[in-house]
C-alpha cells in the first residue's frame, strides 16, 4: 500500500476536521427576535463541535464582557449575545455569511429585523491571554456599534 505525502496545512485541516466530532455541543442558532421592530445588535460567538480550552475561554470572556459592560442594553433587547455551533447543519450558512475561518465573535447590526451590517472581531485571538485587554476590546467594538 502506498502512502501519499501531505503538507502541513493539509494535515492541520484533516486534524481539525476529524476531531470536530469530539465533545459535541448542541447549541443551535436562534433567529433574531421576531417581535422586535427596533434596531439592535447581536453578538454571535461562532464555534464548532470541538471546543478547546482557548475557544471556551473566548466565549466566556465575550459573555462576561458583554454582561458586565452592557447589562442595560441586554435587558432592553438593544443587544443580544448568542453562541452558535456552526457544525449544526442549520447553522453552516454562517460560515459563508460572515466569511468565518475559525472560532469568531461577530457583531451584527439589525434594523427592523433586517441585517444591515456586520463586523468580525479577529483580535479576540490575540487578546485571549489578557482578560482585561479582551474585555476592553469587546467593550469598545460593541460601544462603537451601538
Amino acid at each position: 500500500m502506498k502512502y501519499k505525502k501531505f503538507t502541513i496545512p493539509t494535515l492541520l485541516f484533516l486534524l481539525i476536521t476529524c476531531t470536530s466530532v469530539i465533545g459535541a455541543d448542541n447549541v443551535t442558532a436562534k433567529k433574531a427576535p421576531e417581535a422586535q421592530s427596533k434596531s439592535f445588535i447581536a453578538a454571535y460567538y461562532f464555534h464548532g463541535n470541538f471546543r478547546c480550552p482557548t475557544c471556551r475561554k473566548m466565549e466566556q470572556y465575550s459573555r462576561e464582557s458583554i454582561e458586565m459592560n452592557f447589562a442595560q442594553q441586554l435587558k432592553s433587547g438593544a443587544l443580544v449575545f448568542q453562541p452558535i455551533n456552526i457544525d449544526e447543519p442549520e447553522n453552516q450558512h454562517f460560515v459563508q455569511d460572515y466569511q468565518l475561518v475559525t472560532k469568531s465573535l461577530v457583531l451584527v447590526k439589525y434594523e427592523k429585523n433586517k441585517q444591515t451590517a456586520w463586523k468580525n472581531l479577529p483580535a479576540i485571538w490575540q487578546k485571549v491571554g489578557n482578560q482585561q485587554a479582551f474585555f476592553e476590546y469587546v467593550k469598545s467594538e460593541i460601544a462603537a456599534y451601538l
